[in-house]
């Protein structure tokens, strides 16, 4: 009797389960609805206006009069004349080059003497931090002062200090240089993004076994032979990482230059170039196409390196 009563009972308890089962629907559906207008805002605001972007540089919109008639690669092929655009590359190849090197090797020193446990390390580790927190526009207009390159009596910022210190040789004419002045460009740069690589490094200096550094020790290896065969090559991840986005930071350079020196033609590169020729010049194709190359530029350097870090974690 009590074993024929059981089975209706278990029975009704299984299809109630069932049944709150079906109402409540797929297990994957409340994590879509919640992730929904974020996959809807980048759809629309970043991938649409992508798309957007792409079909206006293969218009004939030239003009400040719209004309989104079919042009075809005319423009593109059009910036392969062009020698303003082929200087703002040149000058964006200096200034990123000076700022990636720059950054790397001043996040490194940095994170070495951080490392090694000096007294006060959050102290100092909140200094090398705090430039980041700054935008790039606001130390784009303290280093223009700084940067200054008027001489003699109208000397201001470092060229004044140089001057007040007797090591007036010094002075130079820093951005305005027409050889190295996007490399001084790069200079606030460096010093606004090195905490961050310093950060990098250090975590990567963390993350290496104790013990590995102790059993080299115990091998005789000396406190130089360790970094150079143990810890560096710990490091080759957050090389590549700190590369990468210090790289593409570096190709997107808008804010700093303008700041610094506006629309300056020594100072060009491809975002100042793509702002002036959109809203000044008013080539809205032209400025899309130099859009396109920027983003293709910036997806050569992202892609392959989100593909090996994906592999890696798969």
């Amino acid at each position: 009797m009590t074993a024929t009563s059981a089975g209706p009972t278990a029975a009704r308890r299984g299809g109630v389960r069932q049944g709150r089962r079906r109402r409540r629907g797929p297990a994957w559906l409340p994590g879509l609805l919640l992730l929904s207008p974020s996959i809807l805002a980048i759809a629309v605001f970043v991938y649409g206006m992508i798309g957007w972007n792409v079909r206006v540089s293969l218009s004939n919109w030239h003009t400040s009069v719209e004309d989104m008639s079919w042009g075809g690669f005319g423009t593109y092929r059009g910036l392969l004349d062009d020698q303003r655009f082929s200087d703002a590359w040149l000058n964006l190849f200096t200034f990123t080059l000076a700022f990636v090197v720059g950054t790397l090797v001043m996040g490194l020193v940095m994170a070495l003497l951080l490392e090694k446990g000096v007294r006060g390390e959050g102290f100092f580790r909140a200094v090398y931090l705090f430039p980041m927190a700054v935008s790039f526009i606001a130390s784009g207009i303290v280093w223009r002062w700084l940067m200054n390159p008027a001489p003699g009596d109208r000397a201001a910022g470092l060229n004044k200090l140089f001057e007040s210190i007797g090591l007036g040789g010094l002075a130079n004419p820093w951005w305005q240089d027409p050889h190295w002045g996007m490399a001084a460009m790069a200079l606030p740069a460096v010093w606004q993004m090195s905490g961050y690589v310093m950060a990098l490094f250090l975590a990567g200096f963390r993350g290496v076994p104790e013990e590995l550094r102790e059993a080299a020790r115990v091998d005789g290896a000396n406190e130089f032979q360790v970094y150079r065969h143990i810890v560096f090559p710990h490091l080759r991840p957050v090389t590549l990482s700190a590369l990468i986005i210090i790289g593409h930071i570096s190709l997107k350079v808008f804010d700093l230059i303008v700041a610094i020196a506006s629309r300056q033609i020594i100072a060009d590169v491809p975002a100042v170039y793509m702002w002036d020729i959109t809203f000044f010049g008013q080539d809205y194709a032209k400025g899309a196409a130099i859009g396109v190359v920027l983003l293709l530029f910036v997806a050569l350097l992202i892609i392959p390196y989100l593909v090996h870090t994906f592999r890696q974690e798969k």
